[in-house]
């Protein structure tokens, strides 16, 4: 296929069938890049409200900058990923400690920034600055490697080095931007990864893939890694109308949210193993706080699936867990207060459930 014929086939079936998004009709490059960060394993419909929430609330990159990073936190709460929310406080501190509020305009200068990669690099470049630079996601993956019969693996670093070296070939000297929307809007209703519409396809007659059979097959991707296992064992103490709880530190899930004490698990284990293991729960119990056993929740994250059970304690005084060497991190917090707090949706669903 013609390296000019397919760009140009692409931007046509762009104009007539691209979805009305509020981030496509802007060269503003903080909305653009917000918009981005946002969509990174999230769908449009989920990702939508969670983009004009944070637009309503930083308008522009010095309010983003300017905000405490428990705000932005708990505006991105529900999303996942939350190392995200944290690089993009990060960044916009940068851009306008650094560059006086005005994002890098070109790829290399932006790639340089914290939490962006070449993907969002290059949609920044593009929509925003018109740089002739190619973006290769999911979508595009797809698309490319249907229509020209591409079987490098994506999952490895020769196999993505092969789809970027081909994206670039293939992108639009004169309308770079509009081409790399239109080749992903073409993967993402059109290309899809099941059922895609090879009948009413603008390439159906130049398809690799339609034409032996393989849709299904391209991209090819190793597998994912092994889903893990974990279990989780968390203690909630109750004082009057106070919660303890703690900001989690470690580089782990929820780096920077808040939850309760934990005591994780190789496997799911009973109360009476629990109580006889951990010298806090132990306490409790001796004490006679009143005890109360959630049912169990399943949290599901992209590698992880987390099995949870709450054990509520009810006690008479506080002054003594603050001071437990167990709970040295932890604090109680107003039930009004802990509503505030940037929290895994985890954790959300079992305050709601039992609290609010």
């Amino acid at each position: 296929m013609n390296d000019l014929f397919f760009p140009k086939k692409v931007i046509s079936w762009y104009h007539q069938h691209k979805r009305e998004l509020p981030w496509r009709n802007t060269h503003d490059a903080y909305k653009i890049w917000l918009s981005e960060v946002i969509l990174q394993q999230t769908r449009v419909k989920q990702g939508l409200p969670y983009y004009e929430q944070f637009i309503s609330k930083y308008p522009n990159i010095f309010d983003l900058a300017n905000a405490e990073e428990q705000d932005v936190l708990r505006t991105w709460q529900g999303l996942g990923y939350y190392s995200r929310a944290r690089n993009l406080h990060k960044c916009a501190k940068i851009i306008c400690t650094n560059y006086g509020g005005k994002f890098p305009n070109t790829y290399k200068s932006i790639l340089k920034l914290p939490g962006i990669g070449p993907y969002t690099a290059a949609a920044i470049a593009s929509f925003a600055f018109g740089e002739k630079v190619a973006v290769v996601d999911g979508n595009v993956y797809r698309v490319l490697s249907r229509i020209f019969g591409i079987k490098d693996d994506i999952a490895t670093g020769p196999g993505q080095k092969a789809f970027a070296l081909k994206a670039q070939q293939l992108i639009s000297e004169d309308d770079p931007d509009i081409y790399n929307q239109g080749i992903m809007e073409f993967g993402a209703i059109h290309c899809t990864p099941k059922q895609p519409g090879c009948m009413t396809c603008i390439f159906h007659l130049e398809c690799e893939a339609r034409r032996k059979g393989i849709q299904d097959k391209l991209p090819v991707k190793s597998k994912k890694l092994k889903v893990r296992k974990r279990y989780f064992n968390y203690i909630c103490i109750r004082y009057n109308d106070k919660l303890l709880l703690r900001q989690r530190k470690k580089k782990d899930i929820w780096q920077g949210l808040y939850d309760f004490y934990l005591v994780e698990t190789k496997q799911k284990v009973e109360i009476d193993d629990l109580i006889a293991t951990d010298g806090l729960v132990m306490e409790l119990v001796r004490e006679k706080a009143m005890m109360e056993l959630s049912e169990e929740y399943v949290h599901i994250l992209s590698h992880q699936r987390i099995y949870t059970r709450f054990l509520t304690f009810r006690v008479n005084e506080s002054e003594g867990y603050i001071n437990s060497s167990d709970l040295k991190d932890h604090q109680f917090y107003d039930l009004n207060d802990v509503i505030d707090l940037p929290k895994p949706v985890l954790i959300s669903r079992y305050l709601n459930d039992t609290f609010f």
